[in-house]
């Protein structure tokens, strides 16, 4: 493949037009300063493609990166830019066919081979093996068919059968192949805690002993179908006759890992316990920010293992991740985060005039999004199961309201028919759902009773993969209500990405969103600036807001959502509109999770999360793949019954959206 592509330069800083090639056979991108260069042959660089990642912006719909890897020089990226969405498609396919191609040469016995190397081989192994098995069970399947009575057919069940011995010959010889693929990348790229080979002639027996424990472990992984590269202990569902299936409660090793060595496996720290000594569940979720994840280099493995399963522009919904990246709370629980500055929230209500309680309703909503990160490194919440919720509530107003006593607590009304029953009319109230499986959708709800103010939504995610990064757009709205004044202020989500994933993975929101108030004619829009490929701050917004009959804005607020925003008003004046790192987080009261329902949100992860906390990931994994089978055998009943699935606090309405059944507004 040949054209012409922008490619940008630090030379002169911006972009310079060049003419590529694409030669598939040597894997080399080759550029010139014109065509007719090209036919002269004077090239002008060249950026070569074994191991390269690309990589695109969703944002930008006409650029991409390669960015090239070397044992002996640092990771390199190259910018470039087409005229169209289209152009860049079919260069980024043929892109990925060049690298993919070049990423399975034949091994060189001179060159020592990486650990990279090794995982590429053993991922790839492993995805033979699941190919075969798919194979089997379909053969299994036209086996057991019924015959028709003839001749032919009556041959048809030992015509399989010598199929199906050839089949599992090989499917063993593939399992065996991984199983020494592993030993030999254990022992040639040693590492803290295995085994490096005998000191002295009379070790040779723990030599012996260790070889065949290790084979044994890893072929007890292989024929349970483990994912070999993540860390998902679920089965496959598709394992043929023949074929073990040990339990997933087994601990399984990983790319990268090495079983039946107790210090690559070992916890650290160990969970909280009550004066009696049971497990305090409550107590995981005290603590007000996450621990920071190691560089995902570290979990190299585990990484290329995904990469090797997904293209630019895949939907990701359906790809199992590994648990380690996993924060410590449900996304029912991260939704609550939008309120952890009630004060600014309640205020709005307070305003007495549509211009006040408009500029106060975007104040709010910017302050609302960095509460939502426990730590700078991207981390992804549980995926809520279906009919999951969470409530809580805030102390909001008064400062001395988070010690009231319980006799206090009695003479105050309780919103026995609300959405948090135990709850207080003066208290900042939320609930939330898991409504729909396909496609994800989450839907919450918050109210204060004596404000008069209330705050519906519905979300569901639809996560991208790009290459170097992955988009997460969020579909959905919310409306405040605020019944004082008649008025509703609608409002949409900005879309997140995780940057950098294949070192240190960081969040940052991009998109443009919109509240607008029918009622009052007023509207703003906000603009989530993404990080340029070039230069430029993380988390920048730029926001308009304009009055009814207006084009103009009549406010311009500029900053970063993460903590100085600045507001400049039409007259010229500029003030301090926000500054989130100075704004305390309330912290919201949850029940204790004895007190809660089996489907609420702490209940349903709490083995997930003390797993997480005391960083035993074999355990973590476990329960999350136990829930995860459940809600799926639960799912498949439900089919086999004919029964579809009933919501219990929200209700679904005609324009595909979720409220809540019983808002302040009815």
């Amino acid at each position: 493949m040949e054209g012409s592509l922008s490619k940008w330069t630090n030379v002169v800083n911006g972009w310079q037009y060049r003419w590529f090639v694409l030669d598939d056979n040597a894997g080399l991108l080759s550029y010139y300063t014109s065509k007719e260069k090209m036919m002269r042959g004077a090239r002008r660089g060249c950026v070569r493609l074994r191991g390269a990642v690309i990589g695109i912006d969703d944002e930008d719909d006409s650029t991409f990166t390669i960015t090239t890897s070397s044992s002996k020089d640092d990771p390199k990226t190259f910018h470039f830019q087409t005229r169209n969405s289209d152009e860049r498609e079919r260069w980024v396919r043929a892109l990925e066919d060049t690298i993919l191609r070049h990423s399975h040469t034949r091994w060189d016995p001179k060159s020592s081979l990486s650990k990279h190397d090794f995982d590429r081989k053993v991922s790839e192994a492993d995805a033979f093996l699941q190919l075969l098995i798919d194979q089997i069970v379909l053969i299994e399947k036209k086996e057991s068919q019924p015959n028709n009575g003839t001749e032919k057919d009556n041959n048809k069940e030992e015509k399989y059968g010598v199929i199906l011995v050839h089949a599992n010959s090989v499917l063993n010889s593939i399992k065996h192949t991984i199983v020494q693929l592993q030993i030999a990348k254990n022992t040639a790229i040693p590492v803290n805690g295995i085994y490096k080979g005998p000191t002295n002639p009379n070790d040779r027996c723990v030599l012996t002993t260790s070889t065949h424990d290790l084979e044994r472990e890893l072929e007890s992984a292989v024929q349970t179908g483990i994912e070999l590269g993540s860390e998902c202990l679920e089965p496959r569902s598709n394992i043929p006759n023949g074929i073990s299936d040990h339990s997933a409660k087994n601990s399984l090793p990983a790319v990268g890992e090495v079983p039946n060595h107790d210090e690559l496996r070992k916890p650290h720290g160990n969970p909280p316990t009550t004066a009696d000594g049971s497990l305090d569940y409550d107590a995981l979720y005290e603590e007000e920010s996450e621990p920071e994840m190691d560089s995902m280099e570290s979990h190299g493995s585990v990484v290329s293992h995904l990469l090797s399963q997904v293209k630019i522009g895949m939907d990701l919904t359906k790809v199992a991740l590994p648990t380690f990246i996993l924060e410590r709370r449900s996304l029912l629980e991260m939704y609550a985060d939008y309120f952890a500055h009630p004060e600014h929230f309640l205020r709005i209500a307070d305003l007495s005039t549509p211009k006040e309680r408009m500029v106060q309703v975007v104040r709010w909503y910017l302050c609302s999004f960095h509460a939502g990160r426990k730590s700078g490194v991207a981390k992804k919440p549980y995926n809520p199961i279906l009919g999951e919720i969470f409530r809580c509530y805030w102390d909001a107003g008064e400062s001395n309201n988070s010690h009231r006593n319980e006799t206090t607590r009695a003479s105050v009304n309780t919103a026995s028919d609300g959405s948090v029953p135990w709850c207080q009319n003066d208290q900042l109230c939320f609930i939330a759902e898991q409504v729909s499986h396909h496609p994800p959708v989450s839907a919450f709800y918050a109210e204060h009773r004596d404000k008069k103010i209330c705050f519906n939504a519905h979300v569901w995610t639809k996560s991208k993969f790009l290459g170097l990064s992955i988009g997460v757009h969020n579909i959905g709205k919310g409306w405040i209500n605020l019944l004082e004044h008649g008025e509703e202020y609608v409002l949409t989500f900005p879309n997140g990405y995780g940057r950098s994933i294949l070192t240190v993975p960081w969040i940052e929101l991009g998109g443009t969103t919109t509240i607008t108030c029918a009622q009052t004619g007023y509207q703003a829009t906000i603009d989530f600036l993404t990080k340029p490929f070039y230069g430029g701050k993380r988390n920048r917004i730029v926001c308009q807001v304009t009055q009814p009959g207006e084009k103009k804005p009549f406010l311009v607020i500029n900053g970063d959502w993460s903590g100085i925003m600045e507001a400049k008003y039409s007259d010229g004046q500029t003030e301090l509109f926000a500054d989130v790192t100075t704004i305390p987080v309330v912290k919201k009261m949850v029940k204790p999770i004895s007190e809660q329902n089996d489907n609420e949100s702490r209940k349903v992860w709490r083995e997930v999360t003390v797993g997480l906390k005391i960083n035993d990931m074999d355990k973590a994994t476990a329960a999350k793949c136990y829930i995860e089978q459940k809600q799926r055998d639960e799912a498949k009943l439900r089919k086999e019954s004919n029964l579809l699935w009933e919501t219990k606090f929200f209700k679904e309405m005609k324009d595909g959206g979720w409220m809540y059944i019983t808002p302040l507004t009815k």
